[in-house]
């Protein structure tokens, strides 16, 4: 699940070109890891969003850290609520996480295949860029009113995808294996395979799951 993506590579790009999404509201916002209803299930638990998901990963040794991020109903505090804590990630967290959030990328598609493809399709071969007003790493900055720069990764890993998913069919998305990457481990337990069927309310129940 390697990907060609740099982290140095710093691009420009026209606003007026391109599929650019900064709020969920947006019309591409869906492609946003902050977007609602596309739920995910990972080893038989429930997580609401796919950035709960990328910062649960940060945190291997600590299950406690991991269920209070995916606890969260709120994406922004997912991620904000593991800040006092980063010097417990995972310490090769920089070199893996390009890995760790292509692969939370194929989770949200196999499990909401419909609705995350026909969103990427949608964006056809526009390049696809998150506006982020501070990241210029997983997004680009504003230079301009129509003018991002950065190194727009997370753009680029869904660019990657949209790839793969207009050059196969539906049947190839079935299930995600785990990245080979070591202590890949979510409440106590190494990260399977990810199907789209562990979806189904029987498998995987967020009612019941975050019930007080």
């Amino acid at each position: 699940m390697e990907s060609s993506l740099v982290e140095n590579d710093i691009r420009v790009y026209l606003r007026s070109e391109c599929a650019v999404f900064k709020k969920t509201s947006d019309k591409w916002g869906g492609l946003s890891n902050m977007a609602p209803g596309y739920p995910l299930c990972v080893n038989g638990i429930p997580i609401r969003t796919a950035e709960a998901l990328y910062q649960a990963c940060r945190f291997p040794n600590d299950p406690e850290i991991q269920q209070k991020i995916i606890f969260q109903t709120s994406p922004m505090t997912a991620k904000m609520v593991g800040k006092p804590f980063r010097e417990r990630t995972r310490p090769d967290w920089e070199k893996k996480r390009i890995v760790i959030m292509k692969w939370c990328l194929r989770v949200k598609l196999v499990q909401n295949l419909e609705m995350f493809s026909s969103l990427l399709k949608e964006t056809r071969d526009f390049p696809i860029v998150e506006h982020s007003d501070k990241d210029a790493f997983w997004g680009a900055k504003p230079i301009d009113l129509n003018v991002l720069k950065g190194v727009n990764a997370l753009g680029r890993l869904l660019m990657e995808l949209r790839s793969v998913v207009v050059a196969n069919s539906d049947l190839e998305f079935a299930a995600v294996a785990p990245p080979s990457i070591d202590n890949f481990i979510l409440l106590g337990e190494r990260i399977g395979q990810v199907s789209s069927s562990d979806t189904m309310p029987n498998i995987c129940t967020q009612e019941s799951f975050f019930a007080v």
